[in-house]
């Protein structure tokens, strides 16, 4: 899952756990491409997004972004002219200047702008367009507007398609001057070995779960109409593999109760997929395949392995991590499973991760997986 969740606007921009990575930054001595990496859902994002604005910030003060000097504003307002986002459609949200954009802004290709007209008709796009990139990159020849630094922000680098990650690898190969790269990938064994050599890699760590936890009752403290027990919270927060803004994009798609909107969609289609596990050997693939095949196929496998994980943990004698309160469950089915035959699943499941962006056939794939589980039980 992507970090879709926007914070209160009574957040801070940096999410605790990402204060000492932070502070760790030397602006003075930045190289000209930053690849941030982690898990999806841990507020990398918004930290990419204020460093771009401290990169871009003209106070003289040691303290950056300061918020009050007129680049701060420009990049508030999203009119910064030497600040480029390439985000896919389905991303867009993500930036602070998504509802005040104009059409003179440099952040858009012109048929990016023209496809929002009838952007609820259509499915939006994952993969960021080799025109966006190329439009991008080509600007880069021209001197930044104000004189000072440029920055780039890229999000999820992962998913670039080939071409625009080619012609990436030539600007970080050949670095325009003062021009700053920052690169965001959830996944950064999926982001070429080309790319990845040519920028420093800083590792954005996911926070402890009473730090998470926390962070997550207050940011839904502020949603005066959600009401949720400390219980509920905690369990979707385990379920999701300790990652607060993808928790809280699972909350208010609930809340918001909007059948068309496609997380809403991955949690009812993963709920029938762990009501159906649960049954063990007795598992109905077929039909469970039919009901959650239109969901994301990155979430139903995000779940399925982490439900394996928890077999293989407490099988060994250990504590399930994601699903606790289906400790019963968990152990009642390990009394039967085959160890080998439980392995070879999850490999499977972590080759199936390798290619989940790119599905051949999201249907038959679910049915191969939830037959071999059936499988793993004896008898």
């Amino acid at each position: 899952m992507s970090e879709l969740a926007l914070p209160s606007k009574s957040a801070n921009a940096i999410a605790p756990w990402l204060e000492t990575l932070w502070h760790s930054v030397d602006f003075d001595h930045l190289p000209n491409a930053i690849l941030l990496h982690g898990q999806s859902g841990i507020g990398k994002f918004n930290f990419a997004v204020e460093l771009a604005k401290a990169l871009l910030c003209e106070s003289s003060n040691s303290e950056k972004p300061c918020n009050h000097c007129e680049a701060c504003h420009w990049f508030g307002s999203g009119n910064h002219p030497d600040f480029i986002a390439l985000v896919p459609e389905t991303h867009r949200k993500l930036l602070p200047q998504t509802e005040l954009e104009s059409d003179d802004s440099p952040k858009r290709s012109k048929s990016a702008r023209d496809d929002d007209g009838d952007a609820g008709e259509k499915k939006e796009k994952k993969n960021i367009s080799i025109e966006e990139t190329r439009s991008a990159i080509e600007g880069l020849s021209i001197g930044s507007h104000r004189g000072g630094k440029r920055v780039i922000l890229i999000y999820p680098l992962e998913l670039l398609r080939t071409d625009s990650a080619n012609t990436l690898l030539k600007s970080l190969e050949e670095p325009p001057i003062d021009t700053i790269f920052i690169l965001i990938a959830d996944r950064v064994d999926r982001v070429l070995p080309t790319i990845r050599s040519r920028c420093r890699l800083m590792a954005a760590p996911r926070p402890d779960r009473n730090q998470g936890i926390h962070w997550l009752k207050t940011e839904l403290a502020n949603i005066p109409s959600l009401k949720m027990s400390d219980a509920d919270i905690e369990s979707i927060y385990d379920e999701q593999g300790g990652a607060p803004y993808s928790v809280l994009d699972s909350i208010l798609a609930r809340h918001n109760k909007d059948e068309k909107d496609d997380l809403l969609i991955s949690i009812a289609a993963s709920r029938i997929l762990l009501q159906s596990m649960a049954q063990g050997a007795r598992i109905p693939w077929l039909e469970a395949a039919e009901k959650i095949h239109k969901a994301q196929l990155s979430f139903l496998l995000a779940t399925m392995q982490r439900w394996i994980s928890d077999l293989q943990l407490v099988c060994q004698g250990g504590d399930p991590r994601y699903f606790p309160k289906h400790i019963t469950t968990i152990q009642s089915l390990c009394r039967n499973i085959d160890q080998i035959k439980l392995l070879s699943l999850w490999k499977t499941l972590l080759s199936a991760r390798r290619s989940e962006n790119h599905p051949l056939a999201s249907r038959i794939q679910l049915e191969a997986l939830l037959s071999q589980y059936q499988q793993i039980f004896r008898g």
